[in-house]
Parts: structure tokens; sequence; C-alpha cells
């Protein structure tokens, strides 16, 4: 996925890592190239938000175990919003 604007870090390269910046399981450099992406690149900005939500949700969800078959399905949603990000122009 590209923005169509020219970054020091392409779009995919970011969004790639944007569940690591989320988590902040990146190296400080890392993390400076990632949010200066982001202050400049309102599509990633929008999916840090969207990622940022979806880990508040997961979080307020109760700590019940869900089947397989659940965790599978919503994985494979997961992928499929990404890769739908990916291709917008």
């Amino acid at each position: 996925m590209s923005c169509g604007k020219d970054h020091e870090t392409d779009c995919s390269e970011v969004l790639d890592r944007l569940a690591f910046f989320v988590d902040h399981e990146l190296a400080d450099a890392d993390t400076a190239q990632i949010q200066r992406h982001l202050d400049e690149c309102r599509p990633c900005l929008d999916m840090l938000l969207f990622e940022q939500r979806m880990k508040l949700q997961l979080a307020r969800s109760g700590a019940e175990p869900c089947p397989d078959s659940l965790r599978q399905r919503v994985r494979v949603s997961i992928r499929e919003v990404h890769l739908e990000f990916r291709q917008q122009p």
C-alpha cells in the first residue's frame, strides 16, 4: 500500500510494523522512524488509530476463551482488512 506520497519509509513497511509500534516493541530508532511517517501520512495514521481501537476493545473483552475456529476467522478477517488497506491507491 502506498498513499502516493514520497516518504522516507514506505507505507507498506510502516503497516507491517504497526502492531509492534502500538505494543511498544520496537527499538527507539524504529519507533521514531514510524512516528515521522505517521506525522505526514493520514492513511497510515488512520490505520494506527484502528489498531489502537482494536487493541482497546480486545482488552475490554472478557477473559473468556474463544473457540479456535473463531480465532482463525478473526485472524483471516484482520488479514483481509490489512490487504484491502494496502491495495488502496
